[in-house]
């Protein structure tokens, strides 16, 4: 007989990036009692690694269980942003309910209407968050009727849309019912989760049946698979079975169970079913896998992933400077660094090269393959990177390409540049209004047209422009569209960039390189001002005599060099290039190094 677990509450917090999820949970933590203020320090504490605190994103899903009144209340932090959509995909299985943070002021962005549309197809109960009222701008019942639009537009149920609300301002620490009532607490949206995500129904005494969610990782044990236990009870030293993809049935045992509590997790003898569990031991489980009871095999269906969008070819650095800063600079530790991280990634795919030793990889988008790169050269490896490419798709003879939804926020007397930068890469406009001064255009643009577009945007509309996407489809394939206007200066030589000769080359071009910086033939040193790559030599040095002429000294003042970060480089390069990164340097290059090589290649093609 199915049983209500009244003592437990399984939530997910989901909501656009930088809507305030992480620092909700902040509030959560503080104001539950169970810890005292030097056990919480700093904001945003949930996004505990160095990236997700650099770029003050989140971008891995976290769990933590806060009790309350008698009651445990598993939270489930995911990300925000678009490119990271796999890691909400996965863990939405383990919730019930959901808590939906939408901005008071910017109302309902892309990926809230992804992440909602996710939500709603798995069946969980949300609760609406208003947050941000604090804000000037806020217009709080307005966003209300707009979320109420966006759920019957996602075809949601009269239960599911007949939502409850709250409103919140997480960075002040409250919530309430009424926007112009400032309360002292975010207890009120406590209790309204208690009243209304539903407690786990589930059957304790049926077999076992847990579907593991997400994989971590240690060096003292290993594997440790994380996910809901859908019925039964899952105990320490218990026998085991786990069914896996393609039907593979492989037997293991329980080590170590652990269970969440506050901000880490507690070893336990058994999980009834209902609850989150962590399980060590079984070291071929993977993401998607049922673990059962070996005389009764009865898998859960296998967590279904949106296919990946864009894909970069990853290789060695085999550049005149690779191996000298790497830990990791062969093809076998690449390899094994990619398939591990297929364990816990599941919107990535990896797929060997024929014949080289490269590897095509593809993932959500720029940002999300860009992460894994930076994640890889901090752990000391070295490897090259190429221009980013759409996955493209046969449909009955027609040949499709991603088509992404952009939303671009950008004062009134600047949507010009806006319009026709989007409008040469064959973005189509769906939608736009106006909001305090604020121009909101809604585009329908190919995902090629997306790459390099942000830097360009940003610079036309110094620095105003907000700029949000997410995947909305495959739509026929356009025509082409223009990749970058300029050509780059491309060094001839090896040796160390020059002051002298930097002077000289700087009046037709932008440098990439300062003065007493390495660089090899085939490497590029600056962006040409013509749509034509330059080959040039940045070691030049002047030619000292014993004679001295009027004029012939002059005080050298050089423009700063352009140094890209990771997302910018990948933007940046055609076809014909690479993006070299080390744990210490990101460079660019030329596939073909030798300039009389290029020539060749080039007549031939």
């Amino acid at each position: 007989m199915p049983q209500i677990r009244t003592d437990l509450r399984n939530i997910a917090i989901i909501a656009h990036v930088d809507h305030g999820k992480t620092t909700l949970v902040d509030c959560m933590l503080r104001q539950s009692g169970q810890f005292r203020d030097a056990q919480l320090t700093g904001e945003q504490i949930l996004d505990s690694n160095d990236l997700e605190r650099e770029r003050g994103i989140t971008i891995l899903a976290k769990n933590i269980a806060i009790p309350y009144k008698g009651v445990k209340i598993n939270i489930i932090d995911t990300p925000g942003h678009a490119d990271f959509g796999g890691e909400v995909e996965r863990v939405l299985s383990m919730a019930d309910g959901c808590l939906v943070l939408v901005d008071a002021a910017e109302g309902p962005m892309p990926q809230t209407r992804f992440v909602l549309g996710k939500a709603l197809n798995v069946g969980l109960n949300p609760i609406v968050v208003i947050n941000k009222i604090d804000r000037k701008d806020a217009r709080a019942y307005d966003v209300v009727n707009e979320m109420f639009d966006l759920f019957l537009q996602l075809g949601a149920t009269d239960e599911a849309a007949d939502f409850p609300y709250l409103f919140a301002s997480t960075k002040e620490g409250y919530a309430t019912f009424d926007p112009t009532v400032h309360t002292d607490s975010i207890l009120p949206l406590m209790d309204l989760i208690l009243e209304k995500i539903p407690a786990p129904e589930v059957e304790i005494g049926s077999p076992l049946q847990m579907l593991v969610t997400t994989i971590a990782w240690s060096e003292f044990v290993g594997r440790i698979a994380v996910g809901k236990v859908h019925a039964g009870t899952i105990r320490k030293g218990m026998n085991v079975a786990m069914m896996q993809k393609d039907d593979k049935v492989t037997q293991g045992k329980i080590a170590q169970l652990y269970t969440f509590n506050n901000l880490g997790r507690t070893e336990v003898h058994e999980v009834d079913a209902g609850d989150i569990a962590a399980v060590v031991g079984l070291t071929e489980i993977e993401i998607g896998d049922t673990i059962c009871q070996p005389m009764n095999l009865n898998p859960l269906p296998r967590i279904h992933v949106d296919e990946p969008t864009l894909k970069m070819t990853f290789g060695i650095n085999n550049s005149p400077l690779g191996g000298k800063e790497g830990k990791f600079v062969t093809s076998r530790h690449l390899r094994e660094r990619l398939t591990r991280e297929l364990e816990r990634n599941v919107a990535l795919r990896v797929e060997p090269i024929e014949g080289t030793e490269q590897f095509s990889v593809a993932g959500r988008g720029v940002l999300h393959l860009s992460v894994l790169i930076e994640t890889m050269r901090r752990e000391g490896y070295e490897l090259s990177i190429g221009k980013p490419e759409v996955i493209y798709r046969n449909n009955n003879g027609v040949i499709e390409e991603p088509f992404e939804t952009l939303v671009v926020e950008v004062p009134d007397n600047q949507t010009g540049p806006v319009m026709e930068m989007v409008g040469t890469r064959r973005g189509q406009i769906l939608e736009m209004n106006n909001r305090n001064e604020i121009t909101i255009i809604k585009f329908s643009i190919p995902a090629r047209g997306l790459i390099g577009l942000r830097t360009r945007l940003l610079m036309a509309t110094q620095g105003n422009a907000v700029i949000n996407h997410r995947f909305e489809g495959y739509k026929p394939r356009e025509e082409s569209i223009p990749g970058r206007a300029t050509g780059v200066l491309i060094s001839m030589v090896g040796g160390k960039a020059n002051a002298f000769a930097l002077d000289s080359l700087q009046a037709r071009s932008e440098p990439h390189v300062a003065p007493g910086d390495v660089v090899y033939e085939g490497m590029i040193v600056g962006e040409n001002s013509r749509n034509e790559d330059m080959d040039v030599n940045p070691t030049k040095e002047k030619k000292l005599t014993n004679l001295r002429a009027s004029g012939s000294d002059k005080n050298i003042i050089l423009k700063p060099a352009r140094k890209f970060t990771l997302e910018e480089a990948l933007e940046f390069i055609e076809d014909d290039e690479l993006v070299e990164v080390t744990p210490s340097i990101i460079r660019l290059r030329k596939i073909i190094l030798k300039e009389v090589d290029r020539k060749r290649a080039n007549r031939k093609s």
